[in-house]
C-alpha cells in the first residue's frame, strides 16, 4: 500500500467569513495495488459561526473518487450514497462503538485541536488598501461624485464617513455593502454627490479593526475641465459686467452734467 497523509491547518487556509463555514481538513489518502482502488478519507470540521464549539464534523469516505458514504455529527449517524456504502452505513448505524468513534473525533478534531487554528483566523486582521477618486455624474454635469473605495480587507466591518471642511457629511452619500471578494476578503465602496467649491477641502474617513487609527484620504485633485472653465467664465462674466456698469454710471453722470449745463473752467 502507497499512505498519504497530509493536513490543511486553518492558520493557512485563506480567511473565511463568519456567515461561512471555516473549514479544518485532514485526509487519509491510500492505494491498494493488488484491485487498484484508491480510497480516500476525510476528516473535516465546519466552524458556523463565531462560536468555535458550533461546529459540525463529517467523516467522509471516497473510493475511486465517488463519496462511498459518511458520518455528520449533527445527524449523529452514517448515510450512504453508493450500494456498497449504503449496506455499509446501515451496519455502522448498529454498531455503538463506531458512532462513539466518531462523536470522540468531534472533540478531538474539531473542539480541542481545531480550535486553536480557528482562533488563530479569527483574531487575525488585515488593513484595508484604499482609494479616493472622482467618478462622471450619471445626470448632472454641474455636480461632482467621489467614489471612496476600500479593498482586501478583513474582518468584514468596516465604517466609511465623509468630511466636507472638516464636518460630517451626513446627506447626499451611498454606500455598498461589504462585498466579498471570493477570496474572504472584502471591499466596500461609498459615493458621495456634491457641487464643487474653490478651496473646500472633502475627506474620506475609513474605520476598521485593523487601523490604529481612523484612514483618512483626501480629495486633492484639481475640478475637472468643464468645471474649471465654468469658473473661469463665471469670474470673467463678473468682472466684465462690472467693467461695463462702472462705465454706464460714469457716462450717464456726464451727461447728466452736460443736459445741466455745467461744465468745468478750463484754464
Amino acid at each position: 500500500m502507497l499512505f498519504s497523509v497530509f493536513s490543511v491547518e486553518p492558520s493557512v487556509v485563506t480567511m473565511a467569513s463568519l456567515q461561512c463555514y471555516l473549514l479544518f481538513v485532514c485526509l487519509l489518502s491510500f492505494f491498494i495495488q493488488t484491485d487498484g482502488h484508491f480510497i480516500t478519507i476525510q476528516n473535516l470540521c465546519y466552524f458556523r459561526g463565531e462560536d468555535p464549539l458550533d461546529v459540525e464534523f463529517v467523516y467522509r469516505i471516497y473510493a475511486n473518487r465517488v463519496k462511498s458514504f459518511e458520518y455528520n455529527s449533527t445527524l449523529d449517524r452514517f448515510t450512504g450514497y453508493t450500494p456498497n456504502g449504503i449496506d455499509k452505513a446501515r451496519i455502522l448505524n448498529y454498531d455503538p462503538a463506531s458512532l462513539e468513534n466518531k462523536r470522540r473525533r468531534l472533540d478531538y478534531y474539531c473542539k480541542d485541536y481545531g480550535q486553536l487554528g480557528y482562533n488563530a483566523v479569527l483574531l487575525k486582521t488585515v488593513k484595508p488598501y484604499a482609494r479616493l477618486r472622482t467618478e462622471k455624474h450619471p445626470s448632472d454635469r454641474h455636480r461632482i461624485m467621489l467614489k471612496c473605495s476600500a479593498y482586501k480587507f478583513y474582518p468584514r466591518k468596516i465604517r466609511v464617513t465623509w468630511f466636507r471642511d472638516g464636518q460630517e457629511v451626513p446627506m447626499n452619500m451611498t454606500s455598498t455593502e461589504e462585498l466579498a471578494n471570493g477570496d474572504w476578503y472584502y471591499q466596500i465602496h461609498s459615493y458621495l454627490e456634491f457641487t464643487p467649491t474653490p478651496g473646500e477641502k472633502i475627506s474620506c474617513m475609513l474605520k476598521h479593526a485593523s487601523l490604529i487609527e481612523p484612514m483618512i484620504l483626501h480629495w486633492d485633485e484639481p475640478l475637472p475641465g468643464s468645471g474649471r472653465s465654468k469658473i473661469a467664465m463665471g469670474a470673467s462674466g463678473l468682472v466684465l459686467g462690472l467693467v461695463f456698469a462702472a462705465a454706464g454710471l460714469i457716462y450717464y453722470y456726464y451727461c447728466r452734467l452736460k443736459a445741466t449745463g455745467h461744465h468745468y473752467n478750463r484754464p
